[in-house]
């Protein structure tokens, strides 16, 4: 297996305008670790660069200890599987596995018994017989991480290999990839634009935003503590409610905001805020008494009630849209001045309220977040 480790690491394609801005990132032999980010922010051209299929313009990539800068590819003991299978069309699925091994000059024997323990791993022995024409878009996925498996590399390395499969195909490859790393426990990065393969698949999530990580951490940690806007929003189906808050109080562990319409709600924060002096309304937390910011809560967090129901950190809300999906219902709801918010009520618990009624939603103090005008996350309790 193989640690991989970044300092520094630039591209640029121009000497002027850098893609790839001074990425750090250390990865654990046998990890599973994957980057995520939407098009364009650099998570394909850093996971080539560490396969030396695009050069390093700045900073060191070492791989297995080893300063792997200017290692030929073919050198650095890694396996790549691409969005696009590239099988070899006129040769068997045993063929495509056994190729590249017989180019290296092995023994018929120790081919065929690579690649019979691939073909087992990934549960196509009787596929080995047949031609790529004659397999299904998730067959020729295994067929190409099994000829990547034959190889035996210290390090995998997955470029969007599930985005040319059906929805079905790709729960299912997620499950088998979960299983391959279990069983090789070979040290694995994935690229991915999809946040569900992220949070499935990935032992940490590494979160790129125009060529610099945003966030590095477990999916748990990702999706309960993030520490921008950015990642708060990327993660999470449906995406994080956004409503433009006014600071209005501070109290130890809380912070007290408006929002448009006038309601007023109550906001745990971790860092003791002490109540402020007229003269100096500022917390521990970071914040004032009359900054703007943004209040950020999940959908799955928000509880829908009667539109007479009355409490603290109920806002009332108009009912527009909903989605009926059996087990839960996707509720859009109108707040006075806001950006529409998105409720999940659970089935289970009673009809989703009508379209154009009036319903009150509860905002619970512990699944609140707040974002400070550059973005940042006030640390939540």
């Amino acid at each position: 297996m193989a640690s991989v480790s970044l300092r520094g690491i630039v591209k640029s394609y121009d000497g002027k305008h850098d893609t790839i801005h001074g990425v750090d990132l250390d990865i654990a032999d046998g990890e599973f670790v994957v980057f995520v980010g939407p098009s364009g922010c650099g998570k394909s051209t850093l996971l080539r660069m560490i396969a030396g299929l695009e050069g390093i313009s700045g900073g060191e990539l070492h791989i297995g200890g080893e300063l792997a800068n200017d290692i030929a590819p073919a050198q650095r003991k890694l396996a790549m599987v691409f969005q696009s299978y590239a099988l070899y069309p006129h040769m068997t699925v045993y063929e495509n596995m056994a190729f590249a091994l017989k180019l290296a000059g092995h023994q018929a024997e120790a081919v065929r018994a690579a690649v019979q323990r691939a073909a087992d791993i990934l549960q196509i022995v009787p596929l080995l017989k047949r031609k790529p024409k004659e397999l299904s878009g998730g067959q020729r996925q295994r067929v190409a991480i099994g000829r990547a498996i034959v190889r035996k590399p210290e390090l995998f390395l997955f470029d969007e290999p599930l985005s040319n499969l059906d929805a079905s195909l790709r729960v299912q490859m997620r499950v088998e990839l979960s299983r391959l790393h279990q069983e090789l426990k070979t040290t694995m990065i994935y690229v991915t634009h999809d946040q569900v393969e992220a949070m499935t698949l990935g032992q940490r999530i590494v979160v790129f935003n125009g060529g610099r990580i945003e966030q590095v951490g477990t999916p748990f940690e990702l999706y309960n503590r993030p520490g921008n806007r950015f990642v708060a929003g990327f993660l999470g189906t449906p995406k994080m409610n956004f409503i433009p808050a006014e600071v209005v109080a501070l109290a130890p562990g809380q912070v007290t905001v408006r929002l448009p319409g006038g309601a007023v709600v109550a906001v745990a924060v971790a860092a003791p805020a002490e109540p402020a002096a007229p003269a100096d309304q500022h917390s521990d937390s970071g914040v004032a008494v009359g900054d703007q910011l943004s209040l950020g809560v999940r959908a799955e967090h928000l509880t829908l009630h009667e539109a007479r129901q009355e409490g603290a950190n109920l806002i009332e809300v108009g009912v527009g849209h909903v989605e009926y999906l059996g087990d839960v219902a996707i509720v859009y709801t109108t707040l006075d001045g806001a950006p529409e918010m998105v409720a999940v009520k659970r089935a289970a618990d009673s009809a989703p309220p009508l379209a154009g009624s009036r319903a009150r939603v509860h905002l619970p103090p512990q699944r609140c977040l707040l974002f400070d005008g550059a973005g940042r996350a006030l640390p939540p309790p």
